[in-house]
C-alpha cells in the first residue's frame, strides 16, 4: 500500500480535494438538496479513484522518459519498486471503481464518467503532442468542483463552472512553474511543455496570466452568491499565495520551485476552501 501511495503521490490530492468540497457544499447550500453522507462518501471515492488512475497511468506511460531524467529516475517504476504491469492493473481497477461509484450517484454522473476518465488519462499523452499539456492537467483537476456539484444536483450551474475554471487556470499556472525544472530535458528529448517552447522567462509570464485569470474566477462568484467579508478575506489570502509563488521563483533561481509547487499551493487550496465553507454556513 505504501508503494502505491508513493506511485500516485497521494499527498498531492490536497490540490483538488478542497475544491471538490466547495462544489459539494455549494450545491447543498444553494439548492433544496440536503446533506447525505453516502453521497459525500461516493464523491470522495470518485475523487480518489480518478486521481489514482490518472497518476498511475501517467507513471506507467512515462516510465521510459522518467528513467532518463535524473530528477525522476528514482520514481517507483524506473526504480523497480513497482512493475509497469502492476501500475497498469492499478489504473484499470481504479477506473472501474470510479465508474461503479458514479452509477450509484445519479445518471448524469454515470453517463459523464467516461468523459471524465478520458480527460484525466489523456493528459499523460499531451506532453508528446502539445505544449498546452499544462492546461489539460488543469482541466482534469478543474472537474473537481463541477463534478462534486453534479454529485448532489445532477445539473450544471454557473458558479461551480467558475470554480472549475479557477482550478484550471491555477493548476496550469503552477504546473508551468514546476515544469521549469525540466526545460532543457524536455527540449532535448522533443517533449512539449510551455517552458521548453517559450523559455523560462516567457513561461513565467504565461503562468502569471493564468493565475490572474484564476483570481478573477474566485472573485466573480461574489456577484452570484450571498457572500460576506469573510469570503473576501479568503480570496485575498488565495491571491496573495498566487503572488508569493511568483516572487520566490525566477528564471535564474529555481531553488524554491518545490516550495512554490507543493507547500504554497497546498495551503492556498485548503485555506480558501475553509474560508468559503465557513462563510456560507456562518457568515453568508
Amino acid at each position: 500500500m505504501k508503494k502505491y501511495l508513493s506511485l500516485v503521490l497521494f499527498a498531492h490530492s490536497i490540490f483538488a480535494m478542497p475544491f471538490a468540497f466547495i462544489g459539494f457544499f455549494l450545491a447543498i447550500h444553494t439548492t433544496n438538496y440536503t446533506f447525505n453522507w453516502l453521497l459525500l462518501l461516493l464523491m470522495l471515492i470518485c475523487m480518489v479513484s480518478a486521481r489514482n488512475a490518472a497518476m498511475a497511468f501517467n507513471r506507467y506511460l512515462d516510465r521510459d522518459i522518467d528513467a532518463l531524467n535524473p530528477r525522476t529516475a528514482m520514481r517507483d517504476i524506473p526504480a523497480g519498486r513497482i512493475s509497469a504491469k502492476s501500475a497498469l492493473i492499478f489504473t484499470t481497477i481504479n477506473c472501474i471503481i470510479f465508474v461503479i461509484a458514479t452509477y450509484f450517484i445519479n445518471p448524469v454522473c454515470f453517463y459523464l464518467s467516461p468523459v471524465a476518465l478520458f480527460v484525466v488519462l489523456f493528459y499523460s499523452y499531451t506532453k508528446r503532442i502539445t505544449p498546452l499539456c499544462h492546461l489539460v492537467l488543469g482541466l482534469g483537476l478543474g472537474l473537481a468542483p463541477l463534478g462534486a456539484y453534479l454529485v448532489v444536483t445532477g445539473s450544471f450551474n454557473i458558479v461551480p463552472v467558475l470554480y472549475a475554471f479557477s482550478v484550471l487556470f491555477w493548476v496550469s499556472g503552477f504546473d508551468i512553474i514546476y515544469a521549469l525544472q525540466d526545460e532543457e530535458f524536455d527540449r532535448s528529448h522533443h517533449l512539449n511543455s510551455i517552458p521548453a517552447y517559450f523559455g523560462k522567462k516567457g513561461a513565467l509570464r504565461i503562468s502569471e496570466v493564468l493565475h490572474i485569470l484564476s483570481a478573477c474566477c474566485v472573485i466573480i462568484p461574489m456577484f452570484y452568491l450571498h457572500l460576506s467579508w469573510f469570503y473576501i478575506i479568503g480570496v485575498l489570502f488565495y491571491c496573495s499565495l498566487l503572488v508569493y509563488q511568483h516572487l520566490i521563483v525566477s528564471p535564474t533561481d529555481l531553488r524554491r520551485v518545490n516550495r512554490a509547487f507543493m507547500t504554497t499551493n497546498g495551503i492556498a487550496s485548503v485555506i480558501f476552501a475553509m474560508f468559503f465553507l465557513l462563510d456560507i454556513y456562518f457568515f453568508g
